[in-house]
C-alpha cells in the first residue's frame, strides 16, 4: 500500500507473494551450483565463511524491508537466504565428509540431517504465536538465522581448511598433517597420509571437474544414475510435501486448527532424535541398508495415509492415526535416506569430482523443491488422498534400486569405491540375445 498509494490489485499481490517464495528456491538453486567455483577458489573453510557473512548481509536487508515500507528489499532478502541455503547445505558436507575420520565418516556426515532438522524445529518453535509468530514480529522471527551464523564467523576462522583438500588439491603435505593434528588430535597419519596421496596420483592434475565432465565419464555412469534415482527420490517422495504443506495435509485429515501448530513441532521434533539415533547406528549397519529399509518403510507408509485419508470420517480415530503415519514416516525417513544420502554423496566420488556431485545433487534438490512447491497444491486439490500413491511409489523404485544395486561404502576408501561401482556391469550388446545385471554387493 505504501509503495503504490492504495491497495494493489490481487493479481500483483498474488504475484509479489509468489515471487518472494520462489526467489528462495531460486535463489538455492544458483548456490548450489556456485559451489564447484566458489570452493576451489576459496577452499572449503572460505565459502563456509563467505556463505555466512552472505547471511548476515541478507537478515539486514529482511530487518530493515519493514521499517522502510519495502517489499522489493524482501524478495531481494529472500534471494540471498535461499542463495546462502544451497551454498551451505552443499559445502558443509564436502568440508565434514573431506574432515572426518573414514571409520566414523558416517557419523560425521550425517550430522548435516542432524542440524538441517534441527534448524527447521528451531524454525517451528520460534514461530509459535506464543513465541514470534505474531504479524507485528515477523521481521524479527525471519532475522533469528543470523545468530548461528554470527557464531560460525566468530569461531570458524580458528579451524583448518579439509586435509584432504590441502593434500590433494593444494598439494601441502606438511599442512595437512597439522590439520589432521588439530582435528583428529596427536599422531603421524601416516597411513591416512599415504591414502591420500594415492588418490592424489589416481587424479593428476585434473583437479575441479565440470558437471558436463561428470556427466560425460562412462566410468562414473553408475555413480551418476544412483544420485538420480536416490535424491530424485527423497524430492518427490513426499516429505517435501508433509514439511511444507503439513497445515494442509493435517487440515485434510480432520485435526483441529488450533492443534496442527503443535503436532507440526512434535513432528520437527521427531526428525531431530532419529537423526541423532541414526548417527549412532550407520558406522554398524551400514549406508546401503538403512537407505533401503528407510524407503521401504515409508512406500508402505504413504500407502496407509493414503487409505487413512479416504476413510477420515468413517471414524474419529481415524484423523490420530493419519497423524501416528506421518510420525512413522518422518522416522523412517530421518533413520534412512536424510543423512545416508548426504554420506553416499560424499563417498562414492574421488576429490576431482565431489564438488561437480554435489552441484548436482543441489540442482536436483533445488528443482525439485520448486516443481513440488508449484505441483503439490493442484495435486491433493484434484486427487485428494490419492496423490499419496505417486510418492508410495517412488519411494518403492528407490527402496528396489538401493536393495538390488547400490553398493555398500562403509568403511572404504573413495578409490576403493570406485571399484564397487565399476564392478556394477550391464553386459550384453545388439549380438546378444540375453543382458545381464551383475552387482558387487
Amino acid at each position: 500500500m505504501h509503495h503504490y498509494g492504495d491497495v494493489p490489485g490481487e493479481k500483483t499481490i498474488t504475484f509479489i507473494w509468489s515471487a518472494v517464495v520462489a526467489l528462495y528456491a531460486f535463489g538455492g538453486l544458483i548456490g548450489s551450483i556456485s559451489v564447484r567455483y566458489l570452493t576451489s577458489r576459496l577452499g572449503r573453510k572460505g565459502t563456509m565463511l563467505l556463505n555466512s557473512a552472505i547471511a548476515v548481509v541478507a537478515t539486514v536487508i529482511m530487518y530493515i524491508s519493514k521499517p522502510a515500507y519495502s517489499f522489493e528489499l524482501i524478495l531481494v532478502a529472500r534471494f540471498l537466504n535461499g542463495f546462502g541455503a544451497g551454498l551451505g547445505l552443499n559445502v558443509h558436507a564436502i568440508y565434514l565428509g573431506e574432515s572426518s575420520p573414514k571409520k566414523i565418516r558416517g557419523m560425521v556426515t550425517l550430522t548435516v540431517a542432524t542440524f538441517l532438522s534441527l534448524g527447521k524445529l528451531a524454525g517451528q518453535f520460534a514461530g509459535l504465536r506464543e513465541i514470534l509468530g505474531r504479524e507485528e514480529w515477523w521481521n524479527i522471527l525471519l532475522c533469528v538465522p543470523t545468530v548461528f551464523c554470527v557464531v560460525q564467523l566468530a569461531v570458524l576462522p580458528f579451524f583448518p581448511d579439509a586435509p584432504r583438500y590441502i593434500l590433494i588439491e593444494k598439494g601441502n603435505t606438511e599442512q595437512c598433517k597439522k590439520a589432521l593434528q588439530c582435528l583428529w588430535g596427536p599422531g603421524d597419519y601416516k597411513l591416512e597420509i599415504e591414502e591420500m596421496a594415492e588418490e592424489q596420483v589416481v587424479i593428476g592434475g585434473e583437479h575441479n571437474k565440470s558437471l558436463l565432465d561428470l556427466v560425460r565419464d562412462k566410468h562414473l555412469r553408475w555413480q551418476v544414475i544412483s544420485l538420480l534415482v536416490i535424491n530424485g527420490c527423497i524430492q518427490f517422495s513426499g516429505v517435501s510435501a508433509i514439511t511444507v504443506f503439513s497445515f494442509n495435509i493435517l487440515l485434510e485429515a480432520g485435526i483441529p486448527v488450533d492443534k496442527i501448530r503443535y503436532v507440526t513441532l512434535g513432528i520437527g521434533a521427531s526428525e531431530v532424535l532419529v537423526s541423532i539415533t541414526c548417527g549412532l547406528f550407520i558406522e554398524s549397519v551400514g549406508r546401503r541398508a538403512l537407505m533401503w529399509t528407510g524407503f521401504g518403510g515409508m512406500s508402505v507408509i504413504m500407502a496407509l495415509i493414503t487409505v487413512t485419508l479416504y476413510l477420515k470420517d468413517y471414524s474419529f480415530v481415524i484423523p490420530y492415526i493419519t497423524v501416528i503415519l506421518i510420525f512413522l514416516f518422518i522416522i523412517f525417513y530421518g533413520g534412512g535416506p536424510a543423512g545416508t544420502s548426504i554420506s553416499l554423496a560424499n563417498e562414492i566420488f574421488i576429490q576431482s569430482y565431489r564438488p561437480a556431485a554435489f552441484m548436482f545433487i543441489g540442482f536436483l534438490r533445488w528443482l525439485g523443491f520448486a516443481m513440488l512447491g508449484f505441483i503439490f497444491p493442484f495435486l491433493i486439490a484434484a486427487l485428494k488422498s490419492l496423490s499419496f500413491v505417486l510418492f508410495s511409489c517412488v519411494c518403492l523404485i528407490a527402496a528396489l534400486y538401493a536393495f538390488f544395486i547400490l553398493p555398500e561404502t562403509k568403511g572404504k576408501t573413495p578409490l576403493e569405491i570406485s571399484q564397487e561401482f565399476k564392478n556394477i556391469r550391464a553386459c550384453g550388446s545388439s549380438k546378444e540375445d540375453a543382458v545381464c545385471l551383475e552387482t558387487k554387493l
